[in-house]
């Protein structure tokens, strides 16, 4: 059994989590049984191929920190067939940071993830979209090594409001933005702009908004969503969360034999 502390099936990878989370029971289960040794990198690699069966997104949970999936020129050990994690070259700017998660709608989305893959196939605009995230991904390399927060803020918000519009501009075109997305992304260039907080939006495939930031201005971010982004929260709910140590197994409740 596995456990969030977000909603199911409304665009916050909990189909992620879970999978991972099966994917390291299955490779667990497997160390066990064949009782051949391996260091703690190839465990994970295993279950991070395993996890990949089921999704991208699950391929990279099983790691804690920064991980890439997905092969690309700027790093050197990556693949398409499971993540790396990048902890070793990530510069101490983004060691602590926060993630505050506001809830805009709990209701699940009109629109699964494996349509939405599927959309892109006839999408006109793929092929550039492609460019752009192999182009990101490769920038985005270069400035969490360098600590550049400016810059991180900037591709963090360009690939969220890209995704959304590759969504929008599909042959069956949908919008998984509700109004109170868009004011909580006024709301919050608008706070960045008087207080030079570093603090960037970011949208998962669905209305509810994720706010990271380097976990030393915590107070400054729970103030602003407790201030000025609660109304457009369902139910005033949302999640003071931070960048965790990765899955862990639970001994609670151990299965009786």
């Amino acid at each position: 059994e596995s456990s969030n502390s977000f909603p199911h099936s409304s665009g916050i990878a909990s189909s992620a989590s879970a999978m991972s989370a099966l994917a390291l029971c299955l490779t667990s289960l497997e160390r066990v049984i064949s009782a051949s040794p391996s260091d703690d990198e190839s465990f994970l690699r295993k279950a991070s191929y395993v996890a990949r069966l089921g999704s991208g997104s699950a391929s990279r949970s099983v790691y804690p920190g920064f991980v890439l999936w997905g092969r690309t020129d700027a790093v050197g050990w990556s693949a398409d067939e499971f993540a790396v994690h990048l902890n070793d070259s990530v510069h101490e700017e983004f060691r602590e940071m926060g993630d505050a998660i506001l809830i805009v709608d709990e209701s699940p989305k009109p629109v699964s993830s494996s349509r939405g893959h599927a959309m892109m196939d006839n999408n006109p605009w793929s092929a550039v979209r492609y460019e752009q995230a192999a182009r990101n991904t490769a920038r985005l390399v270069d400035v969490l090594a360098a600590g550049d927060m400016d810059e991180f803020v900037t591709i963090v918000e360009q690939e969220a409001m890209t995704l959304h519009a590759m969504m929008m501009a599909s042959a069956d075109g949908y919008i998984l933005m509700k109004p109170g997305t868009l004011d909580i992304i006024e709301r919050v260039r608008r706070f960045r702009e008087e207080t030079g907080v570093p603090v960037a939006f970011t949208l998962d495939a669905g209305p509810n908004v994720h706010l990271i930031y380097p976990l030393r201005f915590r107070e400054s971010v729970k103030k602003l969503v407790d201030e000025q982004l609660l109304d457009f929260c369902s139910g005033g709910r949302w999640i003071d969360d931070r960048n965790g140590e990765g899955p862990y197994r639970d001994f609670v409740n151990p299965v009786k034999r």
